[in-house]
Protein backbone atom coordinates (compact mmCIF):
# COMPACT_ATOMS: atom_id res chain seq x y z
CA UNK A 1 0.00 0.00 0.00
CA UNK A 2 1.61 3.55 -1.04
CA UNK A 3 -1.00 5.83 -1.16
CA UNK A 4 -0.45 9.28 0.26
CA UNK A 5 -3.25 11.17 1.96
CA UNK A 6 -3.62 14.85 0.34
CA UNK A 7 -3.49 17.52 2.74
CA UNK A 8 -6.42 19.25 4.26
CA UNK A 9 -8.35 21.44 3.73
CA UNK A 10 -8.00 22.33 0.30
CA UNK A 11 -10.41 23.54 -2.60
CA UNK A 12 -12.55 21.37 -3.85
CA UNK A 13 -13.75 21.17 -7.46
CA UNK A 14 -17.03 21.95 -6.17
CA UNK A 15 -16.16 25.49 -5.37
CA UNK A 16 -15.95 25.38 -8.77
CA UNK A 17 -19.43 26.25 -9.17
CA UNK A 18 -20.28 27.00 -5.64
CA UNK A 19 -17.48 29.38 -4.24
CA UNK A 20 -16.98 33.02 -4.12
CA UNK A 21 -19.41 35.88 -5.10
CA UNK A 22 -19.34 36.21 -8.99
CA UNK A 23 -22.15 36.29 -10.83
CA UNK A 24 -21.41 32.55 -11.80
CA UNK A 25 -21.37 31.66 -8.22
CA UNK A 26 -24.46 33.23 -7.23
CA UNK A 27 -26.45 31.61 -10.09
CA UNK A 28 -25.63 28.10 -9.00
CA UNK A 29 -26.01 28.20 -5.26
CA UNK A 30 -28.87 30.56 -5.52
CA UNK A 31 -31.00 27.96 -7.44
CA UNK A 32 -29.71 25.47 -5.11
CA UNK A 33 -30.93 26.89 -2.33
CA UNK A 34 -34.25 27.15 -3.80
CA UNK A 35 -34.51 23.24 -1.72
CA UNK A 36 -34.29 25.23 1.18
CA UNK A 37 -30.41 24.33 1.42
CA UNK A 38 -28.76 26.64 4.03
CA UNK A 39 -25.87 29.21 3.03
CA UNK A 40 -23.24 27.36 4.65
CA UNK A 41 -23.72 24.30 3.34
CA UNK A 42 -21.33 25.70 -0.20
CA UNK A 43 -18.37 26.92 2.21
CA UNK A 44 -15.97 24.61 0.86
CA UNK A 45 -16.76 20.66 2.36
CA UNK A 46 -16.72 17.95 -0.07
CA UNK A 47 -20.15 17.24 -1.76
CA UNK A 48 -21.05 14.24 -2.38
CA UNK A 49 -23.02 12.94 -5.12
CA UNK A 50 -25.29 9.80 -4.07
CA UNK A 51 -25.99 8.49 -7.25
CA UNK A 52 -29.20 5.92 -7.28
CA UNK A 53 -30.48 3.64 -9.69
CA UNK A 54 -33.39 3.30 -7.68
CA UNK A 55 -36.48 2.25 -9.96
CA UNK A 56 -39.60 0.52 -9.49
CA UNK A 57 -38.85 -1.15 -12.79
CA UNK A 58 -35.40 -2.26 -11.35
CA UNK A 59 -37.31 -4.54 -8.86
CA UNK A 60 -33.62 -5.30 -6.94
CA UNK A 61 -33.11 -1.53 -6.09
CA UNK A 62 -36.45 -0.68 -5.74
CA UNK A 63 -35.79 0.17 -1.94
CA UNK A 64 -32.85 1.91 -2.39
CA UNK A 65 -34.45 5.57 -1.52
CA UNK A 66 -34.50 4.18 2.14
CA UNK A 67 -30.63 3.30 2.46
CA UNK A 68 -30.13 6.88 0.20
CA UNK A 69 -31.53 8.95 3.08
CA UNK A 70 -29.75 6.41 5.73
CA UNK A 71 -26.01 7.01 3.28
CA UNK A 72 -27.04 11.54 4.14
CA UNK A 73 -27.10 11.13 7.42
CA UNK A 74 -24.38 9.52 7.36
CA UNK A 75 -22.50 12.28 4.85
CA UNK A 76 -24.00 14.79 6.98
CA UNK A 77 -22.57 13.58 10.15
CA UNK A 78 -18.84 13.17 8.66
CA UNK A 79 -19.40 16.90 7.48
CA UNK A 80 -20.33 16.85 4.08
CA UNK A 81 -22.77 17.97 2.11
CA UNK A 82 -25.18 14.92 0.28
CA UNK A 83 -27.16 15.60 -2.87
CA UNK A 84 -28.97 12.70 -4.29
CA UNK A 85 -28.69 11.69 -8.31
CA UNK A 86 -31.49 9.38 -9.82
CA UNK A 87 -29.11 7.78 -12.15
CA UNK A 88 -29.84 5.37 -15.01
CA UNK A 89 -31.21 1.86 -13.93
CA UNK A 90 -30.91 -1.40 -15.80
CA UNK A 91 -33.31 -3.28 -14.96
CA UNK A 92 -32.36 -7.10 -15.35
CA UNK A 93 -36.02 -8.63 -15.69
CA UNK A 94 -37.68 -5.41 -17.10
CA UNK A 95 -35.33 -4.06 -19.83
CA UNK A 96 -35.74 -5.65 -23.60
CA UNK A 97 -33.78 -6.89 -25.52
CA UNK A 98 -31.49 -7.49 -22.81
CA UNK A 99 -30.17 -5.38 -19.85
CA UNK A 100 -26.77 -5.77 -21.42
CA UNK A 101 -27.15 -3.87 -24.14
CA UNK A 102 -27.60 -0.60 -21.77
CA UNK A 103 -24.84 -1.23 -19.56
CA UNK A 104 -22.62 0.96 -21.44
CA UNK A 105 -25.19 3.55 -22.33
CA UNK A 106 -25.88 3.29 -18.20
CA UNK A 107 -21.79 3.82 -17.24
CA UNK A 108 -21.93 6.85 -20.25
CA UNK A 109 -24.68 8.67 -18.60
CA UNK A 110 -23.56 8.22 -15.18
CA UNK A 111 -19.91 9.18 -16.09
CA UNK A 112 -21.56 12.56 -17.54
CA UNK A 113 -23.47 12.98 -14.52
CA UNK A 114 -20.69 12.75 -12.67
CA UNK A 115 -18.18 14.90 -14.67
CA UNK A 116 -20.65 17.54 -15.52
CA UNK A 117 -22.10 18.53 -11.82
CA UNK A 118 -20.56 19.75 -9.03
CA UNK A 119 -19.73 16.71 -7.15
CA UNK A 120 -15.96 15.76 -5.01
CA UNK A 121 -17.17 12.15 -4.47
CA UNK A 122 -19.73 9.63 -5.03
CA UNK A 123 -21.71 7.22 -3.43
CA UNK A 124 -22.82 4.36 -5.89
CA UNK A 125 -26.13 2.83 -5.16
CA UNK A 126 -26.70 -0.30 -6.46
CA UNK A 127 -28.04 -3.47 -6.86
CA UNK A 128 -29.54 -5.15 -9.81
CA UNK A 129 -26.74 -6.88 -12.03
CA UNK A 130 -25.76 -4.73 -14.59
CA UNK A 131 -26.32 -1.14 -12.22
CA UNK A 132 -23.14 -2.45 -10.26
CA UNK A 133 -20.60 -2.65 -12.89
CA UNK A 134 -22.20 0.34 -15.12
CA UNK A 135 -21.30 2.66 -12.18
CA UNK A 136 -17.77 1.22 -11.47
CA UNK A 137 -17.16 1.66 -15.10
CA UNK A 138 -18.45 5.24 -14.78
CA UNK A 139 -16.28 5.94 -11.43
CA UNK A 140 -13.28 4.34 -13.27
CA UNK A 141 -13.44 6.87 -15.77
CA UNK A 142 -13.92 9.45 -13.94
CA UNK A 143 -11.54 8.84 -11.02
CA UNK A 144 -13.62 10.61 -8.38
CA UNK A 145 -13.50 9.28 -4.82
CA UNK A 146 -15.87 6.85 -4.71
CA UNK A 147 -17.26 3.77 -2.87
CA UNK A 148 -19.75 1.11 -3.04
CA UNK A 149 -22.97 0.80 -1.11
CA UNK A 150 -25.33 -2.42 -2.18
CA UNK A 151 -28.82 -2.87 -2.12
CA UNK A 152 -28.45 -6.50 -0.80
CA UNK A 153 -30.03 -9.63 -1.33
CA UNK A 154 -33.82 -10.77 -0.89
CA UNK A 155 -34.55 -13.34 1.93
CA UNK A 156 -34.32 -16.91 1.51
CA UNK A 157 -37.59 -18.46 -0.65
CA UNK A 158 -39.42 -21.17 0.06
CA UNK A 159 -41.71 -23.61 -1.22
CA UNK A 160 -43.74 -26.83 0.24
CA UNK A 161 -40.65 -26.58 2.65
CA UNK A 162 -37.72 -26.31 -0.13
CA UNK A 163 -35.56 -23.74 0.03
CA UNK A 164 -36.11 -21.41 -3.46
CA UNK A 165 -32.94 -19.90 -4.86
CA UNK A 166 -34.69 -17.10 -7.47
CA UNK A 167 -33.52 -17.57 -10.83
CA UNK A 168 -32.28 -20.98 -9.96
CA UNK A 169 -35.26 -22.55 -9.65
CA UNK A 170 -36.98 -20.78 -12.40
CA UNK A 171 -34.82 -22.62 -14.42
CA UNK A 172 -35.33 -26.30 -12.70
CA UNK A 173 -39.12 -25.85 -12.07
CA UNK A 174 -39.57 -24.86 -15.66
CA UNK A 175 -37.66 -28.00 -16.95
CA UNK A 176 -39.93 -29.76 -14.34
CA UNK A 177 -42.91 -28.63 -16.14
CA UNK A 178 -41.70 -29.66 -19.78
CA UNK A 179 -40.79 -32.81 -18.24
CA UNK A 180 -44.41 -33.63 -17.13
CA UNK A 181 -42.74 -33.60 -13.47
CA UNK A 182 -44.51 -30.16 -12.11
CA UNK A 183 -47.84 -29.13 -13.03
CA UNK A 184 -48.36 -25.76 -14.39
CA UNK A 185 -50.68 -24.61 -11.06
CA UNK A 186 -47.69 -25.86 -9.16
CA UNK A 187 -45.31 -23.81 -10.89
CA UNK A 188 -47.77 -20.48 -10.67
CA UNK A 189 -47.77 -21.44 -6.92
CA UNK A 190 -44.36 -21.60 -6.37
CA UNK A 191 -44.04 -18.46 -7.72
CA UNK A 192 -45.28 -16.60 -4.84
CA UNK A 193 -42.56 -17.97 -3.07
CA UNK A 194 -39.53 -16.70 -5.08
CA UNK A 195 -39.45 -13.15 -4.03
CA UNK A 196 -40.97 -12.27 -1.04
CA UNK A 197 -38.86 -9.36 0.03
CA UNK A 198 -37.29 -6.43 -1.18
CA UNK A 199 -33.74 -6.76 -2.85
CA UNK A 200 -31.43 -8.43 -5.24
CA UNK A 201 -31.40 -12.61 -6.13
CA UNK A 202 -30.53 -14.53 -3.27
CA UNK A 203 -28.47 -16.95 -5.32
CA UNK A 204 -24.53 -16.28 -6.06
CA UNK A 205 -26.15 -15.25 -8.95
CA UNK A 206 -24.41 -11.91 -10.77
CA UNK A 207 -25.75 -8.90 -8.72
CA UNK A 208 -24.47 -11.13 -5.60
CA UNK A 209 -21.38 -12.13 -7.47
CA UNK A 210 -20.77 -8.22 -8.68
CA UNK A 211 -21.72 -6.95 -5.19
CA UNK A 212 -18.66 -9.42 -3.81
CA UNK A 213 -16.49 -8.23 -6.77
CA UNK A 214 -16.84 -4.43 -5.41
CA UNK A 215 -15.79 -5.73 -2.12
CA UNK A 216 -13.16 -7.88 -3.36
CA UNK A 217 -12.27 -4.74 -5.31
CA UNK A 218 -11.74 -2.82 -2.29
CA UNK A 219 -14.73 -0.72 -3.46
CA UNK A 220 -17.03 -1.30 -0.94
CA UNK A 221 -16.56 -1.67 3.11
CA UNK A 222 -15.87 -4.56 4.59
CA UNK A 223 -18.93 -7.04 4.72
CA UNK A 224 -20.92 -4.89 2.20
CA UNK A 225 -21.81 -7.88 -0.25
CA UNK A 226 -23.88 -10.19 1.84
CA UNK A 227 -26.06 -8.40 4.42
CA UNK A 228 -29.60 -9.19 3.16
CA UNK A 229 -31.75 -6.28 2.19
CA UNK A 230 -34.43 -6.04 4.91
CA UNK A 231 -31.34 -6.55 7.67
CA UNK A 232 -31.44 -3.43 9.87
CA UNK A 233 -27.54 -4.19 9.20
CA UNK A 234 -27.78 -3.00 5.68
CA UNK A 235 -29.25 0.19 6.91
CA UNK A 236 -26.00 0.54 8.96
CA UNK A 237 -23.93 -0.09 6.51
CA UNK A 238 -25.27 2.45 3.92
CA UNK A 239 -24.92 5.18 7.22
CA UNK A 240 -20.91 4.03 7.39
CA UNK A 241 -20.40 4.44 3.67
CA UNK A 242 -21.74 7.67 3.86
CA UNK A 243 -19.30 8.63 6.35
CA UNK A 244 -16.36 7.10 4.68
CA UNK A 245 -16.95 8.69 1.69
CA UNK A 246 -15.81 12.61 3.32
CA UNK A 247 -13.13 11.27 4.15
CA UNK A 248 -12.06 9.82 1.08
CA UNK A 249 -12.90 13.04 -0.40
CA UNK A 250 -10.48 14.68 2.00
CA UNK A 251 -8.22 11.97 1.57
CA UNK A 252 -8.53 12.12 -2.07
CA UNK A 253 -8.73 8.49 -2.60
CA UNK A 254 -9.44 7.86 -6.44
CA UNK A 255 -10.89 4.27 -7.94
CA UNK A 256 -7.73 4.20 -9.24
CA UNK A 257 -5.60 3.92 -5.67
CA UNK A 258 -7.61 1.06 -5.13
CA UNK A 259 -8.60 -0.62 -8.22
CA UNK A 260 -5.27 -1.80 -9.18
CA UNK A 261 -4.14 -5.04 -10.26
CA UNK A 262 -3.51 -6.64 -7.57
CA UNK A 263 -7.16 -5.79 -6.51
CA UNK A 264 -8.08 -7.10 -9.61
CA UNK A 265 -6.16 -9.95 -9.21
CA UNK A 266 -7.83 -10.77 -5.61
CA UNK A 267 -11.42 -10.22 -7.62
CA UNK A 268 -10.49 -13.13 -9.80
CA UNK A 269 -9.80 -15.92 -7.36
CA UNK A 270 -12.63 -14.21 -5.15
CA UNK A 271 -15.06 -15.10 -7.75
CA UNK A 272 -13.72 -18.54 -8.16
CA UNK A 273 -13.68 -19.53 -4.40
CA UNK A 274 -17.79 -18.27 -4.22
CA UNK A 275 -18.58 -20.11 -7.03
CA UNK A 276 -19.40 -16.20 -8.83
CA UNK A 277 -21.30 -15.84 -12.04
CA UNK A 278 -19.75 -15.83 -15.55
CA UNK A 279 -20.70 -12.47 -15.72
CA UNK A 280 -18.33 -11.02 -14.01
CA UNK A 281 -15.57 -12.20 -16.51
CA UNK A 282 -17.30 -9.50 -19.05
CA UNK A 283 -17.58 -6.92 -16.36
CA UNK A 284 -13.98 -7.24 -14.58
CA UNK A 285 -12.82 -7.03 -18.35
CA UNK A 286 -14.62 -3.55 -18.59
CA UNK A 287 -14.44 -2.13 -15.58
CA UNK A 288 -10.51 -2.85 -15.59
CA UNK A 289 -9.93 -1.24 -19.13
CA UNK A 290 -11.30 2.27 -17.92
CA UNK A 291 -9.21 2.32 -14.86
CA UNK A 292 -6.31 1.39 -17.41
CA UNK A 293 -5.61 -2.46 -15.91
CA UNK A 294 -4.23 -4.30 -18.24
CA UNK A 295 -6.68 -7.65 -17.91
CA UNK A 296 -7.07 -10.40 -19.98
CA UNK A 297 -9.02 -13.95 -20.46
CA UNK A 298 -5.91 -15.28 -19.71
CA UNK A 299 -5.34 -14.03 -16.37
CA UNK A 300 -8.76 -15.38 -15.43
CA UNK A 301 -7.95 -18.51 -16.43
CA UNK A 302 -4.41 -18.29 -14.86
CA UNK A 303 -5.34 -16.91 -11.91
CA UNK A 304 -8.70 -18.67 -11.12
CA UNK A 305 -7.96 -22.03 -11.93
CA UNK A 306 -6.25 -23.99 -9.36
CA UNK A 307 -8.60 -21.94 -6.71
CA UNK A 308 -11.44 -24.29 -4.89
CA UNK A 309 -15.11 -23.23 -4.92
CA UNK A 310 -15.90 -23.12 -0.68
CA UNK A 311 -19.03 -21.21 -0.67
CA UNK A 312 -21.71 -23.62 -0.68
CA UNK A 313 -24.36 -21.66 -2.56
CA UNK A 314 -26.72 -22.17 -5.17
CA UNK A 315 -26.41 -22.32 -8.12
CA UNK A 316 -23.36 -24.56 -7.42
CA UNK A 317 -24.25 -25.48 -3.93
CA UNK A 318 -27.56 -25.76 -1.99
CA UNK A 319 -27.47 -22.53 0.35
CA UNK A 320 -28.51 -18.99 -0.22
CA UNK A 321 -26.97 -15.62 0.29
CA UNK A 322 -29.08 -15.31 4.02
CA UNK A 323 -26.86 -18.19 5.10
CA UNK A 324 -24.11 -16.61 3.73
CA UNK A 325 -24.78 -13.40 5.78
CA UNK A 326 -24.73 -15.36 8.73
CA UNK A 327 -21.57 -17.27 8.60
CA UNK A 328 -19.88 -14.22 7.96
CA UNK A 329 -19.98 -13.70 4.86
CA UNK A 330 -17.11 -12.35 2.60
CA UNK A 331 -14.73 -11.36 4.72
CA UNK A 332 -14.27 -15.10 5.73
CA UNK A 333 -13.82 -15.97 2.01
CA UNK A 334 -10.98 -13.54 1.72
CA UNK A 335 -9.70 -14.76 5.09
CA UNK A 336 -9.36 -18.20 3.46
CA UNK A 337 -7.34 -17.13 0.48
CA UNK A 338 -5.34 -14.97 2.35
CA UNK A 339 -4.35 -17.92 4.64
CA UNK A 340 -3.83 -20.15 1.44
CA UNK A 341 -1.75 -17.43 0.00
CA UNK A 342 -4.13 -16.47 -2.87
CA UNK A 343 -5.22 -12.88 -1.54
CA UNK A 344 -2.79 -9.66 -2.31
CA UNK A 345 -2.64 -8.91 1.14
CA UNK A 346 -1.37 -5.47 0.66
CA UNK A 347 -4.02 -4.20 -1.70
CA UNK A 348 -5.84 -0.95 -0.57
CA UNK A 349 -9.42 -0.71 0.15
CA UNK A 350 -11.78 2.05 0.28
CA UNK A 351 -11.07 2.07 4.01
CA UNK A 352 -8.22 3.39 3.91
CA UNK A 353 -6.49 0.04 4.86
CA UNK A 354 -5.42 -3.09 3.67
CA UNK A 355 -7.59 -5.94 2.58
CA UNK A 356 -6.53 -8.01 5.18
CA UNK A 357 -6.10 -5.38 7.89
CA UNK A 358 -10.24 -5.73 7.13
CA UNK A 359 -10.67 -9.38 7.51
CA UNK A 360 -7.87 -11.36 9.24
CA UNK A 361 -9.82 -11.62 12.27
CA UNK A 362 -13.00 -12.95 11.26
CA UNK A 363 -14.59 -15.97 12.36
CA UNK A 364 -16.07 -18.52 9.92
CA UNK A 365 -20.15 -19.64 11.94
CA UNK A 366 -20.68 -21.95 9.55
CA UNK A 367 -18.54 -24.38 7.88
CA UNK A 368 -21.03 -25.87 5.72
CA UNK A 369 -21.92 -22.84 4.11
CA UNK A 370 -18.30 -21.48 4.07
CA UNK A 371 -16.19 -24.76 3.76
CA UNK A 372 -12.64 -25.95 4.42
CA UNK A 373 -10.33 -26.34 1.46
CA UNK A 374 -10.14 -29.70 1.97
CA UNK A 375 -14.15 -30.04 1.56
CA UNK A 376 -14.41 -27.49 -1.40
CA UNK A 377 -17.44 -28.34 -3.57
CA UNK A 378 -14.49 -28.60 -6.69
CA UNK A 379 -10.99 -28.11 -5.75
CA UNK A 380 -11.18 -26.13 -9.35
CA UNK A 381 -13.41 -23.46 -9.64
CA UNK A 382 -13.12 -20.15 -11.11
CA UNK A 383 -13.39 -19.92 -14.43
CA UNK A 384 -11.95 -22.17 -17.52
CA UNK A 385 -11.12 -20.26 -20.67
CA UNK A 386 -11.50 -22.94 -23.20
CA UNK A 387 -10.09 -21.73 -26.60
CA UNK A 388 -9.55 -24.09 -30.03
CA UNK A 389 -10.61 -23.30 -33.56
CA UNK A 390 -14.12 -22.62 -32.81
CA UNK A 391 -13.04 -20.19 -29.87
CA UNK A 392 -9.91 -18.60 -31.48
CA UNK A 393 -10.50 -15.78 -28.92
CA UNK A 394 -12.11 -17.59 -26.03
CA UNK A 395 -14.82 -18.81 -24.46
CA UNK A 396 -16.19 -19.36 -20.92
CA UNK A 397 -17.71 -22.12 -18.34
CA UNK A 398 -18.49 -22.38 -14.98
CA UNK A 399 -16.77 -26.28 -13.69
CA UNK A 400 -18.79 -25.75 -10.21
CA UNK A 401 -21.87 -25.30 -12.35
CA UNK A 402 -21.76 -27.75 -14.50
CA UNK A 403 -21.82 -31.99 -14.80
CA UNK A 404 -18.49 -33.26 -13.91
CA UNK A 405 -19.11 -36.32 -16.80
CA UNK A 406 -19.54 -33.53 -19.30
CA UNK A 407 -16.67 -32.09 -19.02
CA UNK A 408 -14.41 -33.93 -21.58
CA UNK A 409 -17.31 -34.48 -24.44
CA UNK A 410 -17.52 -35.41 -27.83
CA UNK A 411 -20.89 -34.75 -29.82
CA UNK A 412 -22.96 -34.02 -32.62
CA UNK A 413 -24.11 -30.82 -33.15
CA UNK A 414 -28.28 -29.24 -33.13
CA UNK A 415 -27.72 -26.11 -34.45
CA UNK A 416 -30.15 -23.18 -33.63
CA UNK A 417 -29.23 -19.83 -35.79
CA UNK A 418 -30.46 -17.34 -33.83
CA UNK A 419 -32.75 -17.26 -30.41
CA UNK A 420 -36.11 -17.42 -32.41
CA UNK A 421 -34.79 -20.24 -34.40
CA UNK A 422 -34.40 -22.34 -30.98
CA UNK A 423 -37.56 -21.63 -29.95
CA UNK A 424 -39.07 -22.65 -33.37
CA UNK A 425 -37.32 -26.33 -32.73
CA UNK A 426 -36.76 -26.92 -29.73
CA UNK A 427 -39.93 -28.60 -28.64
CA UNK A 428 -40.70 -30.55 -31.52
CA UNK A 429 -40.29 -33.78 -30.96
CA UNK A 430 -39.12 -34.69 -34.91
CA UNK A 431 -35.80 -32.66 -33.76
CA UNK A 432 -33.11 -35.02 -34.59
CA UNK A 433 -31.47 -34.86 -30.62
CA UNK A 434 -30.30 -36.78 -27.67
CA UNK A 435 -28.50 -36.25 -24.59
CA UNK A 436 -24.92 -37.34 -26.10
CA UNK A 437 -25.55 -33.94 -28.70
CA UNK A 438 -24.17 -30.65 -28.31
CA UNK A 439 -26.60 -27.86 -28.68
CA UNK A 440 -25.03 -24.81 -30.89
CA UNK A 441 -26.86 -21.33 -30.34
CA UNK A 442 -25.55 -18.68 -32.69
CA UNK A 443 -25.85 -15.18 -33.14
CA UNK A 444 -26.69 -13.98 -29.59
CA UNK A 445 -23.50 -12.01 -28.44
CA UNK A 446 -22.57 -8.19 -27.92
CA UNK A 447 -23.76 -7.14 -31.64
CA UNK A 448 -25.30 -10.50 -32.10
CA UNK A 449 -28.52 -10.57 -30.15
CA UNK A 450 -28.10 -7.31 -29.67
CA UNK A 451 -26.57 -6.96 -26.57
CA UNK A 452 -25.23 -10.19 -25.29
CA UNK A 453 -28.60 -11.92 -23.64
CA UNK A 454 -28.57 -14.33 -20.87
CA UNK A 455 -30.06 -17.38 -23.07
CA UNK A 456 -26.83 -19.23 -23.40
CA UNK A 457 -28.34 -21.72 -21.07
CA UNK A 458 -30.97 -22.96 -23.40
CA UNK A 459 -33.63 -25.04 -22.27
CA UNK A 460 -33.47 -28.95 -23.25
CA UNK A 461 -36.01 -30.58 -25.52
CA UNK A 462 -38.82 -32.18 -23.67
CA UNK A 463 -38.42 -35.46 -25.31
CA UNK A 464 -34.20 -35.68 -23.59
CA UNK A 465 -35.83 -34.43 -20.13
CA UNK A 466 -38.53 -37.21 -20.22
CA UNK A 467 -35.71 -39.45 -20.21
CA UNK A 468 -34.40 -37.97 -16.96
CA UNK A 469 -31.54 -36.21 -18.40
CA UNK A 470 -31.17 -32.96 -16.45
CA UNK A 471 -27.83 -31.45 -18.17
CA UNK A 472 -26.12 -31.62 -22.23
CA UNK A 473 -23.22 -29.19 -23.36
CA UNK A 474 -24.27 -26.14 -24.67
CA UNK A 475 -22.04 -24.07 -26.69
CA UNK A 476 -23.27 -20.13 -27.71
CA UNK A 477 -21.66 -16.33 -27.74
CA UNK A 478 -24.27 -15.79 -25.18
CA UNK A 479 -23.79 -15.12 -21.60
CA UNK A 480 -26.36 -16.86 -18.70
CA UNK A 481 -27.56 -15.99 -15.52
CA UNK A 482 -25.93 -16.52 -12.69
CA UNK A 483 -28.21 -18.03 -11.69
CA UNK A 484 -28.13 -20.64 -14.11
CA UNK A 485 -26.27 -24.38 -13.84
CA UNK A 486 -24.94 -26.46 -16.04
CA UNK A 487 -22.06 -27.55 -18.89
CA UNK A 488 -22.57 -24.36 -21.20
CA UNK A 489 -20.19 -22.73 -22.82
CA UNK A 490 -20.44 -19.12 -23.23
CA UNK A 491 -18.87 -16.10 -24.67
CA UNK A 492 -17.82 -17.97 -27.36
CA UNK A 493 -15.31 -14.94 -29.33
CA UNK A 494 -14.97 -13.92 -31.93
CA UNK A 495 -18.80 -14.29 -31.81
CA UNK A 496 -21.13 -15.29 -34.50
CA UNK A 497 -22.31 -11.69 -35.87
CA UNK A 498 -18.62 -10.64 -36.09
CA UNK A 499 -17.62 -13.55 -38.45
CA UNK A 500 -16.19 -16.13 -35.73
CA UNK A 501 -15.86 -19.65 -36.85
CA UNK A 502 -19.19 -20.10 -34.73
CA UNK A 503 -21.15 -18.41 -37.21
CA UNK A 504 -20.29 -21.63 -39.45
CA UNK A 505 -21.17 -24.75 -37.02
CA UNK A 506 -23.64 -27.02 -39.19
CA UNK A 507 -25.74 -29.90 -38.17
CA UNK A 508 -23.98 -33.01 -37.55
CA UNK A 509 -20.70 -31.62 -37.29
CA UNK A 510 -18.87 -33.01 -34.40
CA UNK A 511 -17.81 -31.42 -31.86
CA UNK A 512 -15.05 -31.06 -28.66
CA UNK A 513 -14.64 -30.10 -25.29
CA UNK A 514 -12.40 -30.81 -22.70
CA UNK A 515 -12.33 -28.68 -19.92
CA UNK A 516 -9.38 -30.03 -18.49
CA UNK A 517 -7.22 -29.21 -21.74
CA UNK A 518 -8.67 -25.59 -21.75
CA UNK A 519 -10.03 -27.33 -25.40
CA UNK A 520 -13.03 -26.39 -27.83
CA UNK A 521 -12.32 -27.82 -31.34
CA UNK A 522 -14.97 -28.35 -34.44
CA UNK A 523 -13.82 -31.37 -36.14
CA UNK A 524 -13.52 -30.14 -39.68
CA UNK A 525 -10.10 -29.49 -41.91
CA UNK A 526 -8.32 -26.04 -41.63
CA UNK A 527 -9.37 -25.95 -45.49
CA UNK A 528 -13.00 -26.77 -44.70
CA UNK A 529 -13.26 -23.94 -41.72
CA UNK A 530 -11.55 -21.35 -43.77
CA UNK A 531 -14.08 -22.06 -47.27
CA UNK A 532 -17.18 -21.61 -45.25
CA UNK A 533 -15.86 -18.46 -43.17
CA UNK A 534 -15.34 -17.13 -46.82
CA UNK A 535 -18.67 -17.90 -47.56
CA UNK A 536 -20.65 -16.51 -44.73
CA UNK A 537 -23.07 -13.28 -44.87
CA UNK A 538 -24.37 -11.83 -41.10
CA UNK A 539 -27.76 -11.92 -40.67
CA UNK A 540 -28.56 -9.17 -38.70
CA UNK A 541 -29.03 -5.53 -40.14
CA UNK A 542 -27.17 -2.72 -39.02
CA UNK A 543 -29.19 -0.06 -37.20
CA UNK A 544 -30.08 2.90 -38.33
CA UNK A 545 -29.60 5.55 -35.96
CA UNK A 546 -29.58 5.91 -32.17
CA UNK A 547 -28.24 4.02 -29.51
CA UNK A 548 -28.71 0.71 -31.16
CA UNK A 549 -26.44 2.43 -34.32
CA UNK A 550 -23.74 3.39 -31.45
CA UNK A 551 -23.64 -0.23 -29.69
CA UNK A 552 -23.61 -1.97 -32.61
CA UNK A 553 -20.89 0.42 -34.80
CA UNK A 554 -18.31 0.45 -31.37
CA UNK A 555 -19.14 -2.60 -28.86
CA UNK A 556 -16.09 -4.93 -28.36
CA UNK A 557 -16.15 -8.73 -27.96
CA UNK A 558 -16.86 -10.01 -24.74
CA UNK A 559 -13.22 -11.16 -25.05
CA UNK A 560 -12.30 -7.36 -24.38
CA UNK A 561 -15.36 -6.60 -21.70
CA UNK A 562 -17.57 -5.40 -24.49
CA UNK A 563 -17.48 -2.24 -23.50
CA UNK A 564 -17.26 0.65 -26.40
CA UNK A 565 -14.04 0.61 -28.46
CA UNK A 566 -13.66 4.30 -27.39
CA UNK A 567 -13.82 4.38 -24.07
CA UNK A 568 -11.50 2.07 -22.90
CA UNK A 569 -9.09 3.74 -20.92
CA UNK A 570 -10.42 7.07 -20.73
CA UNK A 571 -9.82 8.29 -17.37
CA UNK A 572 -9.05 11.28 -15.86
CA UNK A 573 -10.73 13.40 -19.07
CA UNK A 574 -10.88 17.09 -18.10
CA UNK A 575 -13.72 18.48 -16.04
CA UNK A 576 -16.10 20.34 -18.20
CA UNK A 577 -16.49 24.06 -17.94
CA UNK A 578 -19.30 26.28 -16.69
CA UNK A 579 -21.41 27.15 -19.72
CA UNK A 580 -22.78 30.22 -17.20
Amino acid sequence: MTFKPATWPRKLRSQEWFGGTSRDAIYHRGWMKNQGFPHDLFDGRPVIGILNTWSELTPCNAHLNDLAQRVKHGIYEAGGFPVEVPVFSTSESGFRPTAMMFRNLAAMAVEEAMRGQPMDGCVLMVGCDKTTPSLLMAAASTDLPSIVVTGGPMLNGYYRNERVGSGTHLWKFSEAVKAGEMSADDFLEAEASMSRSPGSCNTMGTASTMASMAEALGMALSGNAAIPAVDSRRRVMAQLTGRRIVQMVKDDLKPSDVMTRKAFENAIRTNGAIGGSTNAVVHLLAIAGRVGVDLTLDDWDALGRDVATIVNLMPSGKYLMEEFFYAGGLPVVLKRLGEAGLLNKDALTVAGETIWDQVKDVVNHNEDVILPLEKALTQHGGIAVLKGNLAPKGAVLKPSAASPHLLKHRGRAVVFEDIDDYKRKINDDALDIDESCVMVLKNCGPKGYPGMAEVGNMGLPPKVLKKGITDMVRISDARMSGTAYGTVVLHTSPEAAAGGPLAVVRDGDMIELDVEARRLHLDISDAELAARLAGWTPLQDQPASGYAWLHQTHVTGADTGADLDFLKGCRGAPVGKDSH
